[in-house]
Parts: structure tokens; sequence; C-alpha cells
């Protein structure tokens, strides 16, 4: 009859040590991942755009063309500002020489570089609601939407809402041109 309940002991004991340490590493499971997820969310929003697309690797020219107007500080000050961002491979879209004249043109790649941008955060729900954008360059850029595919002039949009610590930016397949 002892060894009986000592058996029993021991069983009810084993569950409720098993039960004990599945709560635990349950908790510790969730407890790390919520830390880990709000840690990522942090730094992702304490990033500027120019901090996010220079990391990203697919806006290099961009990068530097921004470098070079004397623009990088600007997106990186408190905005907040929507960047239709080209990537290295739109801006291989353009005629050859096209992006080593801008270099030495200031006034003209500024031109060119504020006609990407828009004041404000403006989310991909709110540019498929709009038909045209005011940029910090003056002019006004078409949007059109058909269906899935967004434009922006005759860019695609092809990836939406990164957001940064002052503001958001748009993937887009092509150099958005003023007019002159």
């Amino acid at each position: 009859m002892i060894t009986n309940i000592f058996q029993k002991w021991i069983s009810y004991s084993s569950v409720k040590a098993l039960v004990i340490l599945a709560i635990l590493a349950v908790t510790l499971a969730a407890c790390s991942d919520n830390t880990a997820t709000e840690e990522e969310s942090k730094t992702a929003e304490s990033k500027t755009i120019v901090d996010i697309a220079a990391e990203d690797g697919r806006f290099t020219t961009l990068v530097t063309a921004l470098q070079a107007a004397g623009l990088d500080s600007v997106l990186a000050g408190e905005g907040p500002f929507t960047v239709f961002a080209p990537t290295d491979d739109a801006f291989g879209k353009l005629p050859e020489g096209t992006i080593a004249s801008l270099l030495e043109t200031i006034p003209a790649l500024k031109n060119i570089l504020l006609y990407h941008v828009v004041s404000g955060n403006v989310l991909a729900a709110d540019v498929v609601t709009l038909e045209s954008a005011v940029t910090l360059q003056g002019q006004t850029v078409s949007i059109s939407v058909m269906g899935d595919v967004v434009k922006i002039n005759d860019s695609q949009v092809v990836i939406t809402d990164i957001q940064g610590s002052n503001g958001i930016i748009h993937v887009i397949d092509t150099v958005l041109m003023p007019a002159e």
C-alpha cells in the first residue's frame, strides 16, 4: 500500500512538474517573441527614410544622388515625407551618361530628386484614392490605378508602405522626370 501511494505521488508530482515546465516554457517563449518584435519595430521606426534606403541595397544610386545634391540631410530630417524611390534598376533605364551628367549638374539633380518626394505620410491606401499629388519640387505627379497596378506618371509602384521614422517609401520601377 505504501508503495502504491508512493507511485501515485511520484506520478502526480511528475505530471504536475511537466505542466509547470510547459507553462513556463510557453510564457518565456511568448515574452521573448514579443520583446524581439517590439525591438525590431522600435529599430525600424527609428530609422529615417535615408537610413532605410542606404541599408536596403537596392537604392545605392538614389542615396548617392541624394548625398551629391545635399538632400540626404533634408530627407533624414523630421518630415514627414513620402518618397517614390526608384531602384538602381530604375536608374539603369536612363540613357547612358544621364546619371554622370546629373551628378555634375546639382540644380537639375535636386529638381529631379525633389520630384520624387511628397509632403506628409501618404500610405498606399491613400495613394490609390488620389489622381495626383504635388511634389516638393513644385510640379504635380499623376496617379493612376488599374486593378492592382498603381502608377506614378509612367512609373509602376512595385513595393509600398516601407515605414521610416520620418515618412514612407514606395518603391518605383522608373525614375520620374519633371517637365522642364
